[in-house]
């Protein structure tokens, strides 16, 4: 009984990871030494993310928070993907591992939307964070300050791709789909993205539901994102050397230890992907010098910020599919 409840107190904090649109795409499956990780796939974002890059990044998050939180329970990891995707991280008692220090920011770690507060962050902590996270020869990870020309390169990039997705109507539809629009309506999915955590009051949904469509126009994105981005202190961009579901789980990995340390360091972060998921942009993205050829897969911006309301997240037996017996 105890091995089951340290699985299931395991799954509550792999389900803490990030997902595009907060749409938790997975299920976990409890065994006698190992929790299965399968994607679902019908929470994938099929215009936005049409190749599942970014489905398959939340999962490789997930999968880094359960391997962190299965050694602060005592237990070493091993990982193991198969072709369709699924995660196996099989776990075997250790008493006395030491534990990552990253644990406890699990359930600190968010996306921080707001504008920030304008601060730099020191270029030589930020290196050492940086530095720490990356233990995967796949992935590498990028950054520039303010003041570099590649910032203002890469600001201009996430203005055109605002203008490509948000002249796409499939692309609104979509995302709106997953706009909760205020408290009622996040508290009875407990996913996507809620009015909180978009810095929107709580109103009735038929005030808020026009009000939201029509900010979703590229001039006022990009009013908005030039003023965000303004406010941060660097840009970091996350590349892999190949373009496949087994990297990207590896690129989730990479970007969920990132963001743990970034939030142990009370660093604010917050993801300007248009870039990486309009075809023509990330095209442009690939040619930067400084990826060496590799693939591009993230953008985030980084600063200081307070911090801001915490998305939704499922019911921990909700994303449970099946127990079987220890």
């Amino acid at each position: 009984m105890t091995l089951q409840n340290d699985f299931h107190a395991m799954v509550e904090y792999a389900s803490k990871a990030p997902s595009g649109h907060n749409t938790q795409p997975w299920f976990f499956t409890l065994g006698a030494d190992a929790i299965t990780i399968t994607p679902d796939f019908s929470k994938r974002l099929p215009v936005v993310d049409p190749d599942d890059r970014e489905f398959f990044i939340s999962l490789g998050c997930a999968a880094e928070n359960l391997r962190i939180a299965a050694n602060h329970y005592g237990y070493a990891t091993t990982t193991a993907v198969s072709a369709a995707g699924t995660i196996t991280v099989r776990l075997d008692k250790q008493p006395g591992a030491q534990l990552d220090p990253l644990f406890a920011q699990i359930p600190l770690r968010q996306t921080n939307r707001a504008r920030y507060d304008g601060r730099n962050i020191p270029q030589a902590l930020l290196d050492g964070v940086l530095a720490a996270a990356q233990s995967d020869d796949t992935v590498r990870l990028r950054v520039w300050d303010k003041n570099a020309p590649q910032f203002a390169q890469l600001a201009e990039l996430v203005m055109d791709g605002n203008r490509a997705q948000l002249g796409d109507e499939a692309f609104k539809r979509e995302l709106l789909s997953w706009i909760r629009f205020n408290k009622a309506h996040s508290e009875r999915t407990l996913d996507g993205l809620s009015y909180a955590v978009m810095g929107a009051p709580n109103l009735p949904a038929w005030i808020s539901r026009p009000i939201i469509r029509a900010m979703l126009n590229a001039k006022r994105q990009n009013r908005s994102d030039r003023a965000k981005i303004a406010s941060s202190s660097h840009l970091l961009l996350i590349a892999s050397t190949e373009d496949n579901p087994a990297t990207w789980l590896a690129t989730g990995r990479t970007l969920q230890r990132t963001l743990l340390a970034l939030t142990q360091h009370g660093i604010a972060h917050a993801y300007l992907n248009q870039p990486c998921e309009v075809p023509a942009q990330r095209a442009q993205l690939a040619q930067l010098p400084a990826l060496g050829g590799k693939q591009p897969q993230i953008l985030l911006r980084l600063g200081y910020a307070a911090a801001m309301p915490y998305s939704q997240r499922r019911a921990v037996d909700s994303v449970i599919q099946t127990t079987q017996a220890a």
